[in-house]
């Protein structure tokens, strides 16, 4: 199950872009731990100066979990969604959804692999208990990475085939996450409020993924 774990999968090398971005000077290794003694990270990390060394840093570079989640951050903020657990949930769906075909699957090792959401809705109608949560959460998930990373790719099978729009997209995976809010599972584990979250503000989610994904160009495989 996708985690909002982002900030806390930061490297030692992470850690040291963000303090290089905010003051100009690079730390040594062993200074890392006792400068951020002194600072909040997370306001570090809204710092524009700091988005833009994470950007634009030679290698290593950032780890994808530091490099997502200060692009989402932003632009969820833009978008008036200012919740920073939301942008960690977000940086690391496009993190694990970007590995091989984790985003086809409801978990990591699960023997189905799905590619269109009304089959991701068969199975949630044909599932019960802890199942049914996963299902449901997967919904959202797929929906808002398919909607929210590819958006060009969308509009173009719509004009081309006929197929949905993004406001199907919006809708499945709204209702995915709304559903998944109100399991006892989602209570279980701590998720009840960014699921609640992303079911009430899904279309917002998904454009502000729209905005990171033409920052970056993104395309499908």
């Amino acid at each position: 199950m996708i985690q909002p774990d982002a900030r806390s999968r930061f490297t030692m090398n992470d850690l040291s872009l963000v303090l290089e971005g905010a003051s100009g000077v690079r730390p040594a290794t062993d200074d890392v731990a006792i400068r951020l003694l002194d600072v909040d990270l997370d306001d570090l990390l809204d710092q524009p100066k700091v988005a833009e060394k994470v950007r634009t840093a030679g290698p290593p570079g950032p780890s994808t979990s530091l490099f997502f989640y200060v692009l989402i951050r932003q632009a969820l903020v833009h978008h008036d969604i200012p919740d920073r657990r939301m942008a960690d949930y977000c940086a690391s769906l496009l993190r694990d959804f970007g590995q091989g075909d984790r985003a086809h699957r409801v978990a990591p090792m699960d023997d189905h692999k799905h590619t269109y959401l009304v089959d991701i809705m068969s199975a949630a109608a044909a599932s019960d208990g802890d199942r049914r949560f996963r299902v449901l959460v997967h919904l959202g998930n797929y929906a808002l990475w398919l909607s929210g990373v590819f958006p060009e790719h969308i509009d173009s099978k719509q004009s081309r085939r006929g197929g949905p729009g993004l406001s199907y997209y919006d809708a499945l995976g709204g209702l995915g996450y709304s559903e998944a809010s109100g399991h006892p599972l989602a209570d279980q584990v701590g998720m009840t409020d960014v699921y609640r979250t992303a079911g009430d503000r899904f279309s917002a989610l998904r454009s502000a993924l729209n905005d990171v994904s033409k920052t970056l160009n993104l395309r499908p495989a």
